[in-house]
């Protein structure tokens, strides 16, 4: 691989070949890919002009908006690192990510959804933050993304060349954020050679290309809006058409309105399309290919998503932040039945395996703990050794935590877990995270969280809530609380006020009786 293979170096030749095309329309506001190009220029200027180095960290809080891609570009050509924040977090888990990464700058929405984002940490120690910057919205305080802009402009393009050229594909891009078993968020650190590789794999393996107009609907905070949504149109000169919150209405009248061609999604997005009532009322003629993955995936979903939604191309991907978000894919033209019960095969240049209790490949059409050896393996987790030498062994083979069978033709089918991780509608839910939140409440002495399955979602929180003595509270207000205190993903949907939890024989909560309750009382 190029070493000067880098997200500015594969801008910029997208610049060159499609500069006249449409990058992105965000209500309204439509870039060329040229105009990217010149814009992220200048965030970088305004980010050298605050006194960002190359190799420090910048965060990114707000939705899918044009100023987030601008400013992640901006970020990655003046040499630093993006750190992208979930817009579902509260002030104290955002608080968290800003501390761990030790972000310089803040890139911050001023209010979404009723909430004023940076109010959300203004009572929150932040040692390392020098500046937030709003990009949209009213805040006194803060400085405005147009003024921050106007900043750089003495900066001369000399500079900016130098940092572009001092850029290596092996340096760190991005650091994504992944909870874990232990509890708390941990910094996935990848580079731009990684990500570039991988996505331009995918995005040539479903014939993304310049004609293309990219319904990303996944937040750009996560990977999948992120390195599967713009980055792989930055690759390949497709048109984005960012989504700030998923409307199944909104979204239908878009794929009619702008032709939208290119999806993805988890399936519970794809069964929402199919149920609205009016869904026949709008053109869909556009769409061509759809991804899903994130959950299982029922033939008949599928066939419908082909049938009645008129996609060309279905395919089914695996990955996870720990591997550049990808790892397997289907082949376009495998039948339903292949894409609805597998993740596909290997992407080139990377090993899939199961492995048993000792280690030992297992059969094929055998379970065993899913690992993954290649390029997209992560660098580690930022500041973290002890939970990177867990993660990745001294062979280089990242252990998923995912139990799976790979069939004769290297087919992998996830059919368990061996972590407590459950799915809510596409995102990922850590137990031990939840219940270190849930565990704030000045009622609780013990919750213990699992994941239990829901129609619509996939699968949804599920706690049981010891409370403190002579404390009470229904699971109504327990859950209202929550809501306040966590991004609503990770909410427990069902709550049970019990005297005590089970523990097993070494003293912890055996949560394989939790499961077993659960499936009772459905």
């Amino acid at each position: 691989m190029d070493r000067g293979w880098t997200i500015p170096a594969a801008l910029a030749a997208t610049a060159r070949r499609h500069g006249d095309a449409l990058a992105i329309d965000d209500s309204g506001v439509r870039l060329t890919w040229g105009e990217v190009h010149d814009q992220s220029r200048r965030a970088t200027k305004a980010f050298v002009a605050a006194g960002i180095e190359a190799g420090e960290t910048i965060a990114i809080w707000a939705p899918n908006i044009h100023e987030w891609m601008i400013a992640a570009l901006g970020i990655q050509t003046a040499g630093a690192i993006l750190v992208p924040i979930s817009t579902r977090m509260k002030g104290l888990e955002a608080a968290d990510v800003l501390r761990q990464s030790g972000a310089r700058v803040l890139i911050c929405i001023g209010e979404f959804l009723g909430v004023n984002f940076p109010d959300l940490l203004r009572d929150q120690p932040l040692p390392a933050l020098k500046q937030i910057v709003v990009l949209r919205g009213s805040c006194a305080d803060p400085a405005g993304w147009i003024r921050f802009l106007e900043q750089g402009t003495a900066v001369p393009d000399e500079v900016i060349e130098a940092r572009i050229a001092a850029l290596r594909g092996e340096d760190l891009s991005d650091i994504l954020y992944t909870s874990g078993t232990t509890g708390r968020p941990k910094g996935v650190m990848t580079t731009h050679g990684q990500n570039l590789r991988a996505f331009e794999y995918w995005s040539g393996k479903l014939g993304l290309s310049a004609g293309d107009r990219y319904l990303v609907v996944n937040p750009f905070f996560h990977s999948a809006g992120y390195k599967a949504g713009w980055l792989a149109s930055l690759i390949r000169g497709a048109a984005i058409m960012p989504q700030q919150v998923f409307d199944a209405e909104e979204a239908l009248s878009r794929i009619a309105a702008e032709r939208i061609s290119f999806l993805l999604g988890p399936p519970t997005l794809y069964l929402t399309l199919l149920s609205h009532p009016r869904r026949n009322d709008f053109d869909l003629s556009s769409l061509r290919v759809a991804v899903t993955g994130a959950a299982t995936v029922p033939p008949a979903l599928v066939h419908r998503m082909r049938d009645e939604l008129g996609f060309r191309t279905v395919v089914t991907a695996y990955g996870l932040t720990e591997c550049c978000g990808f790892a397997t894919i289907c082949d376009c033209d495998d039948d339903p039945e292949i894409v609805a019960s597998t993740c596909g095969h290997a992407i080139d240049g990377v090993e899939v395996r199961c492995v048993d209790a000792q280690g030992n490949t297992a059969a094929s059409g055998e379970p065993g703990e899913v690992l993954i050896r290649g390029y997209n393996v992560m660098q580690g987790y930022l500041n973290d050794e002890k939970a990177t030498r867990e993660a990745i062994d001294s062979q280089g083979w990242l252990h998923t935590g995912d139990v799976g069978i790979v069939d004769a033709r290297g087919y992998l089918r996830i059919t368990d877990r061996l972590k407590d991780m459950f799915i809510v509608g596409g995102f990922n839910c850590y137990p031990a995270e939840i219940e270190r939140l849930c565990s704030a409440h000045p009622a609780v002495a013990q919750v213990a969280v699992i994941g239990v399955p829901d129609e619509r979602l996939g699968e949804v929180g599920h706690a049981y809530v010891v409370l403190r003595h002579a404390q009470q509270i229904s699971a109504v207000e327990f859950i209202s609380w929550c809501r306040a205190q966590m991004a609503n993903y990770k909410v427990p949907r069902r709550v049970d006020i019990v005297p005590n939890l089970p523990l097993n024989a070494a003293g912890k909560v055996d949560k394989l009786s939790l499961r077993r309750t659960a499936r009772i009382e459905e």
